[in-house]
């Protein structure tokens, strides 16, 4: 898990794939809110980390679609930049 700096909003959790341009844009809006997050590219893990990783989305997101973000216990599918504006309270 890569680690970005900022305000403490809760525990934000963003799982992406690296070349997903609405995981991209999910990261960029995170950033520009200037929260304190974790995010996870999925595709450039390997093995054991990998699997552990896709265990962890599917019990939020049955599909695994991309981008999972959690937010405290609130799960987000998808690039859906009013509902995370309003879970994270900007």
């Amino acid at each position: 898990m890569t680690h970005v700096n900022g305000k403490n909003k809760g525990h934000i959790v963003l799982y992406t794939l690296s070349t997903c341009g609405w995981c991209k844009k999910t990261k960029r809006l995170l950033n520009e809110m200037g929260v304190e997050y974790y995010y996870n590219d999925v595709d450039l893990l390997e093995g054991k980390s990998k699997e552990k990783t896709l265990e962890e989305i599917s019990h939020w997101n049955p599909a695994c679609t991309f981008p999972t973000l959690v937010i405290n216990d609130k799960c987000i599918v998808g690039y859906q930049e009013k509902e995370i504006k309003e879970t994270i309270g900007s």
